[in-house]
């Protein structure tokens, strides 16, 4: 099989493309992909608790850590107590914060209007069905570790 043909290579390279396309558009914003979905996975009212950020993206609780500091530094965001639990901290947004969330939002949503436009409902329905499949697959660790010992 070539790699092109594997599944999760063409999920990669898709990937890497839109980063690099969401990339290009932050850059005059002072906006990465990866900042700018941080701010977006922050509740505008109440703020996310800082736990909570790194398993919606997908993110080592150590990358995280450093991207936080470095959208604190640069006043995107803050770090307030939880009042219902002392012990733990919410990341809320400053006024700056709110408006680079903002150009983040634009971004994805002009992105999914432009797919939508080009894409046929039947083939989005199917592509969500396929990728909700992919995710139970991955999300199955006993799965993977079974079909691999039949492969070697």
């Amino acid at each position: 099989m070539k790699k092109e043909q594997t599944i999760d290579y063409n999920i990669k390279t898709t990937w890497h493309a839109i980063s690099r396309m969401y990339n290009q558009y932050g850059q005059k914003f002072g906006l990465t992909a990866s900042t700018g979905f941080v701010l977006l996975n922050i509740d505008v009212e109440h703020g996310t608790p800082a736990t909570k950020i790194a398993p919606l993206l997908g993110l080592e609780a150590r990358s995280l850590t450093r991207m936080l500091k470095s959208l604190e530094e640069r006043e995107f965001i803050y770090r307030q107590p939880d009042k219902k639990d002392g012990r733990s901290v919410r990341i809320m947004l400053t006024p700056l914060g709110s408006k680079k969330r903002e150009l983040a939002r634009k971004a994805v949503i002009a992105l999914n209007e432009i797919i939508i436009e080009k894409v046929t409902t039947k083939k989005m329905e199917t592509f969500f069905e396929v990728m909700d499949q992919v995710q139970e697959i991955v999300d199955d660790k006993h799965l993977i570790r079974e079909k691999i010992k039949e492969l070697k």
